[in-house]
């Protein structure tokens, strides 16, 4: 079980995932922008592919971030840095410019093909540059340069992710009219979830930046 990361880590992972997956962004949108029009089926193949391409991104950076702590551990050290500082980047959009979460009054049309849901989805996260980004930055943040087994962590952790996101993902698109109608109607829960964001990203980046200079 060498791929399984430490308590402590696991545990922080779990928060982090947490509070991502409840925060809006283009993926959310879309999934419940697809069931209030298209059903739950539309929602839940959106859903599935936004998760594909979450998948095909841990995947890519999990190699990538192997093959530069083999060519050169300072590299990673330096990613990690640069990860914090988008972290804190986030946190303090998240305080000024408050989640994305925009869905228009729902219209009934035609239904189409879940696979377009499904490569909808795919597209959204996989060429989305700031997810990229995200995840290229964020993982790094949960393993050592030292681990010979980063590689296992890492496809972990993105499947963990997963794993904590997809029965939230599918509670809110079995509940999608009352939940989209309750953010919309209380803005005062949109900015709790900004300040849980932008409060424990801002920790785990100021943790990586703190330990590093020791």
């Amino acid at each position: 079980m060498s791929f399984l990361p430490d308590l402590s880590t696991l545990i922080a992972f779990s928060l982090a995932a947490f509070v991502l997956t409840i925060t809006p962004g283009p993926d959310m949108t879309l999934f419940l922008g697809r069931t209030l029009s298209e059903g739950r089926s539309a929602g839940i193949m959106a859903m599935l592919g936004a998760s594909t391409g979450i998948l095909i991104h841990t995947s890519l950076a999990a190699f990538g971030i192997s093959a530069l702590i083999a060519a050169s551990p300072e590299a990673f050290l330096a990613l990690k840095i640069a990860g914090a500082a988008y972290l804190v980047f986030l946190a303090l959009q998240a305080l000024f410019k408050g989640s994305s979460f925009q869905l228009e009054p729902s219209k009934r049309i035609k239904p189409r093909p879940l696979s377009a849901h499904w490569l909808t989805g795919i597209g959204i996260n996989l060429l989305n540059p700031k997810i990229i980004l995200f995840f290229v930055t964020f993982l790094p943040q949960f393993v050592s340069a030292r681990d010979p087994h980063v590689t296992g962590k890492l496809i972990f952790l993105g499947v963990y992710f997963l794993l904590l996101a997809i029965p939230f993902s599918v509670a809110m698109i079995f509940a999608a009219d009352r939940f989209a109608s309750a953010l919309k109607a209380r803005p005062k829960v949109m900015r709790v979830i900004d300040w849980l964001f932008a409060g424990v990203f801002s920790a785990f980046a100021f943790r990586i930046l703190f330990t590093q200079a020791r």
